[in-house]
């Protein structure tokens, strides 16, 4: 079933392109992209909404969730919400992700939210995380951790560059020198009802002094074979899977502790 651009227009003001195509482009570019990756059954995304609509001229959240509903049983976004830091609340039905505009829509539509307090994971699907370590972020037995043992497929589309969160789980399996532990405590509601005292594990670096070079990670990756990149009229796509990078990186970052910041 593919995207109809007339449905879902009560939102369409919500999303400001950066540029626009004078005509259209047709969405069956991206299908067929996608479909050759439809055997993973679960997909992990980062987007960038306004660069998906300055391409296609629809509503960019619908679309991208037809178009990923159409290939994957499984869809994960990222539902971080560092503001936890502070408040010491996290609602997993009512704390909105921060970080984008995807995330805070994909929020209504998702099934199963991971009960991390800082870097929680939305499920729309039947992928779970029932036998990891939530409230430890990037250990070995945390949620990220079971990306990396499933190679889970992600995809960044919309975004400028390479990302992925799962460099932090990366870090913490390398115990690099500039990563450090940080307990934060607080209070989940697991619903309107039901909450308790938590100790979320997670990490502090200084981020004036630990950035990532981008360019230089996706250069590697590309070369190695362990990323695939598209475009689609300046739209870019980048598809990978977790533990795959994870691998690539590994000499890398034996050799030079430092490899993943500049």
């Amino acid at each position: 079933m593919y995207y109809n651009c007339k449905k879902h227009q009560y939102i369409e003001s919500y999303f400001i392109p950066k540029a626009k195509t004078d005509k259209p482009a047709n969405v069956d570019t991206l299908h067929n992209i996608v479909q050759k990756h439809s055997k993973d059954k679960t997909v992990f995304v980062h987007v960038g909404l306004s660069d998906i609509k300055s391409i296609f001229h629809c509503n960019p959240y619908e679309l991208l969730l037809d178009v990923l509903e159409e290939h994957f049983e499984s869809i994960l976004a990222p539902g971080f919400t560092p503001s936890f830091r502070k408040t010491g609340i996290y609602h997993k039905s009512y704390s909105k992700p921060e970080y984008g505009a995807f995330a805070k829509l994909f929020l209504e539509d998702a099934d199963y939210r991971t009960d991390d307090a800082l870097h929680s994971i939305l499920v729309k699907g039947d992928y779970r995380f029932d036998d990891c370590e939530h409230h430890d972020s990037f250990s070995r037995q945390g949620c990220w951790a079971k990306l990396d043992q499933d190679n889970v497929l992600i995809m960044d589309i919309g975004l400028p560059w390479y990302l992925t969160t799962q460099h932090h789980f990366i870090e913490h399996y390398y115990d690099v020198p500039y990563n450090l532990e940080k307990k934060y405590e607080g209070r989940i509601y697991y619903d309107d009802f039901k909450n308790a005292q938590i100790v979320q594990k997670s990490y502090s670096y200084d981020y004036s002094k630990t950035k990532r070079n981008f360019i230089k990670l996706e250069s590697y990756l590309k070369s190695v074979g362990a990323l695939e990149k598209h475009d689609i009229n300046g739209l870019k796509i980048f598809l990978f899977r977790a533990r795959d990078v994870r691998k690539a990186l590994e000499p890398k970052i034996k050799k030079d502790k430092y490899y993943l910041v500049v």
